[in-house]
């Protein structure tokens, strides 16, 4: 199965095993899921980065390096993921998150999330 890891998954993946869920892991590490991270991930790690956020001490070039040796497949933003953006409900304010779930519609992948707000929309998205 093909699964669109939102951002803080991908963090916690990468840098903080022990946040995840037990679900979260056994999807992540099941060699038969095809792993996705979206470049909206490593534009939003960017910004925090700058920011001096907590998690978010690698810059998004090591983030993105890390993510691609790891195996994980890297999913562009193209226009109609932004255009599916518009018809969204108005249920979750982040932009980021926004388009997470907008490319996972698009591309008929699941988004993987912890959030619980972004886990309201409809579509393909699990809570983990």
């Amino acid at each position: 199965m093909r699964f669109l890891l939102d951002t803080h998954l991908l963090i916690w993946y990468g840098y903080f095993p022990e946040r995840l869920s037990s679900g979260a892991c056994n999807l992540i590490e099941d060699q038969n899921n095809d792993l996705i991270f979206s470049i909206a991930s490593i534009w939003e790690a960017a910004i925090k980065y700058d920011l001096g956020r907590k998690g978010f001490e690698r810059g998004p070039s090591i983030l993105r390096r890390e993510f691609l040796r790891n195996g994980l497949g890297e999913l562009p933003i193209l226009g109609e993921h932004a255009e599916a953006v518009s018809g969204l409900q108005p249920i979750h304010k982040d932009p980021f998150d926004r388009i997470l779930i907008a490319q996972a519609m698009v591309e008929g992948i699941t988004l993987l999330t912890s959030d619980a707000v972004v886990a309201k929309y409809p579509g393909p998205i699990r809570l983990v």
